[in-house]
């Protein structure tokens, strides 16, 4: 998407729907907009085309899935272009990546991770990252509990959209 989307009030409501439940159905979802299911669907489909809508994501319990430890991990590196790629590309290879993402301030990345023990995390960190010599300082921020915000709006949505 190369810009902002203009939403009216119906496409807000939409997307707040979509957020909390991507699973529901066009019919639901036509009702709870308070819009005929064909209107609806053309508005998703255009949201989607439009870039506003990017995908569908399921969430997964990494508790579920033997993956109890979670870090977010800040790298400080090299500031050069020539590593950007290659040094993302090995981070997002690696299975204990969650997110990955560039950032400005006193680190260059930040990366969350999901490891089944203390022991995969320090590898991880040891044999994967402070090895490599474009990474220059990790720190690690273990997370004890995680919540959630609520869906992405606008800055300029109203509250006719709840």
């Amino acid at each position: 998407m190369t810009g902002r989307v203009d939403l009216d009030s119906v496409d807000l409501r939409i997307l707040r729907i979509l957020q909390n439940n991507a699973r529901i159905t066009n019919r639901d979802l036509a009702a709870e907009a308070g819009v005929a299911p064909s209107t609806c669907l053309d508005r998703v489909n255009r949201l989607r085309a439009s870039g506003v809508i990017e995908g569908y994501r399921l969430k997964v319990s990494p508790e579920a899935l033997g993956r109890p430890i979670q870090a977010f991990l800040t790298l400080r590196t090299q500031h050069s272009r020539d590593v950007l790629a290659p040094l993302a590309e090995h981070i997002l290879a690696q299975p204990e990546t969650r997110a990955l993402y560039n950032i400005a301030g006193a680190s260059d990345f930040l990366v969350l991770v999901a490891c089944p023990d203390v022991a995969t995390l320090q590898r991880l960190i040891v044999d994967e990252l402070t090895s490599r010599p474009e990474i220059h300082n990790v720190e690690t921020m273990l997370v004890f509990q995680e919540w959630e915000g609520g869906p992405l709006l606008p800055p300029d949505a109203s509250a006719e959209t709840e």
